[in-house]
């Protein structure tokens, strides 16, 4: 492609216009600053320009136990195995509690996909929570667990989530989302949901007003093309649920895939820290309908995360205080931050840090004076 057709196209990103597949896929032939720069002007343009933001929450995994065994995680267990657990309500507490200690607004609660747990092992515990801890929501079951449920307990979706509802559940996390491209799926993980199921799952969680986000997992060995096409589903799932609904994903997320302890290793080639800032870029120009896009710290560490600020990132994800899935397949070796760490990423960038809930509104404006003053203990603590 020549280069004036390429600045036609930067062009035309930069104006508002929405890109096609194919205009898609050709943004990762161009010269990645070229592709950053306009990124970066439309992240200005569709969200508070001096504003990062970034959630206190926490990952709480209730049980390990999962029949799927995606080839990727390095997490799973099968109920054999001796390692093998299930939460019980007042562990769970425990940890809620030390996320309300911090000034925590949210938990993100997934396991594997359990044959064993009865359905009303859910329900309570969602009803424990909302009883005990008020003040904190639950998004709660990806897409592939709501899919176990349908196998299990012989309900289909929309009656499994006026259930969980009822019983205090305020959103579904986008997990099990990585490339929506069934032939990627079935190499990296054959028994994985597939990617008609993952959209009708979250398309029934939007009708019913739930929480929902998009996501995206890259470096499995997948194609421009596919992630483009990728870009485009969650992009038209958008559309129709704004539409139709008037709720749609509140913002996208990216990570970059980790193999370390898993049966990909050695086979699948991940991505580097270029390819992760490029697919940050392409994303926030493709994905004209979601002003929100989040980096991920834990996949490629915080300087890479602070640099995607300037690729199309708004949004320094969560502090984490607990994470267990990335940790488990390698990870970047940080899998908690404090919010000293992520006030100090968006100030050193020269944003001013904020800490938001679920739907990236603003809650706090932390005080960066006192947070950063030099202080021999906090630093050691961190």
């Amino acid at each position: 492609m020549s280069a004036t057709n390429g600045q036609a196209l930067l062009d035309k990103a930069l104006a508002g216009e929405r890109l096609s597949h194919a205009e898609i896929a050709r943004l990762y032939t161009l010269p990645l600053p070229d592709v950053a720069a306009v990124a970066h002007e439309l992240r200005l343009r569709r969200t508070d320009p001096n504003v990062v933001t970034f959630l206190i929450d926490r990952n709480i995994n209730y049980s390990n136990v999962c029949n799927v065994a995606c080839n990727f995680c390095a997490f799973y267990r099968t109920d054999r195995q001796k390692d093998a657990y299930v939460l019980d309500y007042e562990q769970i507490s425990h940890k809620i509690r030390e996320l309300e200690a911090v000034g925590g607004t949210r938990i993100l609660m997934q396991g594997g996909v359990n044959p064993n747990l009865p359905f009303d092992y859910y329900t309570e515990l969602l009803r424990h929570i909302k009883r005990h801890h008020p003040t904190i929501r639950i998004e709660a079951f990806s897409p592939e667990e709501i899919l176990g449920f349908e196998k299990f307990f012989g309900m289909d979706a929309p009656r499994i989530l006026d259930l969980l509802i009822e019983a205090g559940l305020d959103g579904l996390p986008g997990a099990g989302g990585e490339i929506l491209e069934d032939d990627v799926r079935a190499k990296a993980a054959p028994a994985r949901i597939k990617s008609a199921d993952w959209f009708r799952i979250l398309d029934v969680a939007q009708a019913k007003g739930l929480y929902t986000i998009s996501t995206m997992v890259i470096g499995f060995g997948e194609t421009y093309e596919q992630r483009a096409s990728h870009l485009l589903k969650i992009r038209d799932q958008q559309d129709k649920a704004l539409r139709d609904y008037g709720n749609g994903f509140a913002g996208f997320a990216m990570w970059s895939l980790q193999t370390a302890n898993t049966r990909l290793a050695g086979k699948a080639p991940g991505a580097t820290a270029h390819e992760y800032l490029q697919q940050i870029a392409v994303a926030r120009i493709a994905l004209d309908n979601q002003p929100n896009i989040q980096t991920s710290w834990p996949a490629q560490g915080f300087k890479v995360a602070q640099t995607a600020l300037f690729y199309g990132a708004n949004d320094l994800g969560s502090t984490m205080l607990e994470e267990n899935v990335v940790s488990a397949a390698g990870g970047h070796g940080r899998y908690s931050a404090t919010v000293r760490e992520l006030v100090r990423i968006a100030v050193d960038a020269g944003f001013t840090p904020a800490q938001r809930n679920s739907y990236f509104q603003v809650i706090k404006y932390p005080d960066v004076e006192e947070l950063l003053k030099p202080n021999l203990e906090v630093v050691a603590g961190d």
